[in-house]
């Protein structure tokens, strides 16, 4: 990929993940699909590549230096070599500690940091971060599970949906409520899958089948207060914290996902043959697919100017909120031109378009809805009601 943005060793990241996607993934991904899970071993051999350090401190098992400002490009380009496979569902499960980890790094204490991260990172054990609740999505403030304070632990009551890994997690960073209504009185806990009084029900999707979802239930969970990540009521910055890099990340999938629609759109235009001629030859579909094209690729200028930026130090909140939409809109797009174009092929399971087209959804409301990054984008830009 020519681009002045990516180094050798960016390069050099590129060609290994995409060796592990087409040896490791592809043979089995439809497989997977069809079982709604992957095995659990996938997560230690992502690790002893180094699919799971970028952006975490070497200390802990990262490949970041502590104390030196991630690179946000390789993260890009394993969000983006995983996507090739056109299974969003794995890598939100496979990287579900790239949202679960980061609050431990940012405000967790040095002995919270060596207790909790190492063996996520080395693929040992499995993070998820659990935040929405049945009652609220995007409305962080709103939250209600609870946490009360007994000695030397909190009570935990209340539920968390969609959570990502929320079957097989070994460790959750939660979000609860331990003062007061609105951001100022949320904490974040970090919490054992075997806590007694912590159950879990599996939801099914319409996409991500190999992603394992949950819902999670606290019924007066016994939290060690060592587990508090920061100072009590101060959580709602660590959640905060988390949401440049998720998407960041969410695009850079979606991106890589609509690329991989147009390479499987134009190798069927190429060799189905409609009226005597490949579709190909068609001006309707080449137009169709240079129309495809200049968006993915629009989209993918904006995806590298605004890593740039969050490289830099930058917090660039309205162009991140404008950025994940308009790549996974783009992706809604181009996923749905792809299956026109494949047609009938493209709506038979298996193939990587009709996949992703059920997917698109998914990453347009993870990560804070459409309408919230619109409404967030606009308060940042001083775009408010007067009076």
């Amino acid at each position: 990929m020519t681009s002045p943005f990516y180094t050798e060793d960016h390069e050099l990241l590129r060609s290994q993940v995409r060796r592990f996607v087409e040896t490791e993934i592809e043979p089995h991904v439809n497989e997977w699909e069809e079982a709604n899970t992957f095995p659990r071993e996938l997560y230690k051999k992502a690790a002893d590549i180094g699919l799971l350090g970028p952006g975490f401190p070497e200390a802990y098992g990262g490949t970041e230096e502590a104390g030196s400002q991630p690179d946000y490009f390789f993260a890009n380009i394993i969000a983006e070599e995983v996507a090739r496979a056109g299974a969003g569902g794995l890598s939100a499960s496979l990287f579900s500690h790239g949202i679960a980890l980061p609050p431990i790094v940012n405000i967790g204490t040095e002995e919270q940091k060596q207790r909790f991260l190492p063996e996520v990172l080395s693929g040992e054990k499995i993070a998820a971060l659990a935040i929405t609740e049945p009652s609220g999505g995007s409305d962080v403030a709103n939250m209600k599970t609870t946490a009360v304070l007994d000695g030397d632990h909190y009570v935990v009551n209340g539920s968390k949906t969609f959570i990502t890994s929320g079957m097989r997690a070994d460790q959750y960073t939660v979000g609860v409520r331990t003062g007061k209504p609105g951001f100022g009185g949320i904490s974040l806990l970090v919490i054992d899958r075997d806590t007694p009084g912590f159950s879990r029900t599996e939801l099914k999707k319409m996409g991500w089948w190999c992603s394992d979802t949950a819902t999670l239930y606290f019924d007066n969970c016994r939290v060690p207060v060592a587990n508090r990540l920061g100072e009590e009521n101060a959580g709602f910055m660590g959640i905060m914290l988390n949401f440049n890099s998720e998407r960041l990340g969410l695009a850079a999938i979606a991106v890589s996902m609509a690329q991989t629609c147009i390479h499987e759109a134009v190798d069927w235009a190429r060799e189905r043959q409609t009226f005597g001629k490949s579709l190909l030859g068609h001006q309707a579909i080449r137009h169709k697919l240079v129309d495809m094209q200049t968006r993915c690729s629009a989209a993918r200028a904006l995806l590298e100017k605004t890593t740039v930026q969050v490289n830099a130090g930058e917090s660039p909140i309205p162009e991140l909120c404008m950025l994940k939409n308009f790549c996974t809109e783009m992706l809604e797009y181009v996923a749905g031109q792809a299956v026109q174009i494949l047609g009938g092929a493209g709506y038979i399971r298996g193939c990587k378009s009709e996949r992703i087209f059920r997917e698109t959804k998914v990453l347009s409301i993870g990560g804070g809805a459409s309408e919230v990054m619109k409404d967030l984008a606009a308060r940042q830009l001083g775009w408010t009601e007067r009076g």
